[in-house]
């Protein structure tokens, strides 16, 4: 019997030492219910006992259950001000286009052919006869 006790006594000891050593190291952010420095008195004033609390009570997960696989996009706070953002920049990119197209149906409507728009019939032809004949001579096939 003495023997068995004995060997009881050395296990929690070791255990106990184990138990104040992880309290010790782990993150402040992962012990829970009390702060670490309580956790290390509970576990060396009340040996079993204390050492059932820890392992069971303050003792956080390593992943937690709720941050652990992919997130659903409506739960992903970053995904929905993204959609925002997008929306916003659509919706400025459509104005734009809209003055866009407005300042170019009132530059065609008032001025008439613009000078240097290839739509002006004197910028697609030759102004001078011997360019023209130039241009027929350089072997062009569209010309002939």
């Amino acid at each position: 019997m003495p023997r068995l006790l004995l060997g009881l006594a050395i296990v929690v000891v070791m255990v106990t030492i184990y138990a104040v050593v992880d309290c010790a190291m782990m993150s402040a952010s992962r012990v829970r219910g009390l702060p670490k420095v309580a956790w290390i008195a509970i576990i060396i004033l009340l040996p079993v006992i204390g050492l059932v609390l820890w392992f069971l009570i303050g003792r956080g997960r390593k992943n937690p259950v709720v941050a652990s696989g992919p997130r659903a996009p409506d739960d992903d706070p970053d995904f929905l001000v993204s959609l925002g953002r997008d929306a916003e920049q659509d919706e400025r990119i459509r104005k734009l286009e809209e003055e866009l197209a407005s300042l170019d149906s009132e530059s065609t409507s008032s001025n008439g052919p613009v000078a240097g728009h290839p739509d002006t019939i004197s910028d697609t032809l030759p102004d001078d006869p011997a360019d023209r004949e130039a241009d027929h001579q350089d072997g062009d096939p569209r010309d002939r």
